[in-house]
């Protein structure tokens, strides 16, 4: 016959009878959390081992520390640490097996090794610090140079938190009376948000690239063991790779975070990243001012070097006049002699010019007097030759009308009155037309 069932209860109590008779010990373990929850003061933990080569689940178990447990172990776990309990973290629990008949199995946590989460958030950060140099960007940050006037800065920070207040506060009241202009980006700065939010933060900024000197995250009003966010690969990566400076002041005493070791400078507390903004600006006038005193200095210097040069030139004017006086009293001496040289030589040879030129002009004169002689003579023998009373003495005679020779018949008209002269006398007659 059928044996009598059993009820789940029953079941259940024998389950927990075999695991307390043989699971009677506790047992350290090594495992990954995938979630961890506080429920009125008590802990609840999921745990997960993963593939090392596909990081795919393996095995998976609840586990819970009792309010009693974990007010212990808590705070001395982040004290150490310097980290919360939070997914992902690698932890070494120490447990026993625990089933109920009501609510399962689980393993109850008794202790928590700290040592062993430092061991491992050391290789993790160890492993991203070494890609960083691989990839050449670990120092990139401090190879940029801060600005001299360190003045329009854009602050990633908690909104409303005091750490940002007291930044602002140190920057407003400095006792140099330096302006700062400060713009915040609003990021969660703890919790599993952190590296997001901060991203987002630096990518809003780098739209605004140009408004901006420097970079400054800031931290304050929250729980210094929480900066796991602080030490992963992606925010490292955007924060070397930023065109502007970055400060950071995450507030903690710690060993710094990897954020803190690929900014530009890293500080303690917000009011010290305001600090050291003044004391640039601070160190910047002081330079400023330093120059200006050499600049003044130099100026004064070479002003009564002048003066000095000026004041022996004055004492010198009248020596150097008077020798350039009699200098010149030399030249013009010369000068005078050699005009007056060649003056006399000028006017000897206008002279001899002169008579030259008398004598080809009485030459000349005289050539073209004879030659006009010879010429006259000649148009007198012409004259006479032509002369009309020497004509009519071979024949010829001259009539005339009206005191003018009459050289056409058809110019005289009938009853005109010529004059006829012969070589000896005159003949009057009358022009008769038939």
């Amino acid at each position: 016959m059928m044996e009598k069932p059993l009820s789940l209860y029953e079941l259940n109590g024998l389950v927990s009878a075999v695991i307390e008779t043989t699971l009677n010990k506790e047992y350290w373990v090594e495992a990954e959390l995938s979630e961890v929850r506080e429920v009125r003061g008590h802990c609840f933990m999921e745990l997960v081992q993963k593939d090392e080569n596909t990081h795919t689940p393996v095995a998976k178990a609840s586990a819970k520390c009792w309010k009693s447990t974990w007010m212990l172990v808590k705070p001395y776990f982040e004290r150490v640490t310097g980290q919360v309990m939070h997914a992902g973290m690698k932890v070494l629990l120490r447990v026993y097996a625990n089933f109920h008949e009501a609510y399962g199995f689980s393993w109850i946590v008794t202790d928590i090794n700290p040592e062993y989460t430092m061991g491992d958030l050391a290789r993790r950060r160890l492993a991203i610090i070494r890609q960083l140099k691989e990839e050449g960007v670990y120092d990139l940050q401090r190879e940029l140079r801060l600005p001299l006037f360190a003045q329009r800065i854009a602050v990633i920070s908690s909104e409303g938190a005091a750490g940002y207040g007291d930044f602002c506060h140190q920057l407003e009241n400095n006792g140099y009376g330096f302006q700062f202009d400060v713009t915040l980006f609003p990021a969660v700065m703890q919790g599993e948000q952190v590296e997001d939010s901060i991203v987002c933060a630096l990518d809003s900024i780098n739209t605004r690239i140009d408004d901006f000197d420097v970079v400054v995250i800031i931290r304050g009003g929250g729980a210094t063991s929480d900066l796991s966010g602080f030490d992963t690969l992606c925010l490292a990566e955007n924060v070397a790779n930023f065109p502007l400076p970055i400060i950071t002041g995450i507030g903690h005493e710690r060993d710094e975070s990897i954020l803190d070791m690929v900014s530009h400078t890293r500080v303690k507390t917000p009011t010290a990243a305001a600090s050291f903004l003044i004391d640039h600006l601070a160190t910047v006038q002081r330079h400023l001012d330093d120059v200006r005193q050499q600049l003044v200095t130099t100026v004064l210097g070479r002003l009564d070097a002048e003066r000095l040069r000026i004041n022996k030139l004055g004492t010198q004017i009248p020596l150097l006049a008077t020798e350039v006086l009699r200098h010149e009293e030399v030249r013009l001496g010369r000068m005078k002699v050699l005009v007056e040289q060649a003056v006399g030589m000028g006017l000897q040879k206008r002279e001899s010019d002169l008579k030259q030129l008398r004598l080809q002009l009485k030459s000349t004169a005289e050539s073209a007097l004879q030659s006009q002689v010879s010429r006259l003579r000649e148009l007198k023998l012409k004259v006479q030759q032509l002369d009309p009373e020497r004509m009519l003495h071979y024949g010829y005679s001259i009539t005339m009308k009206g005191g003018r020779v009459v050289r056409d018949a058809s110019a005289l008209a009938d009853g005109d009155e010529l004059l006829t002269k012969l070589a000896k006398g005159n003949i009057t007659s009358i022009v008769k037309i038939e």
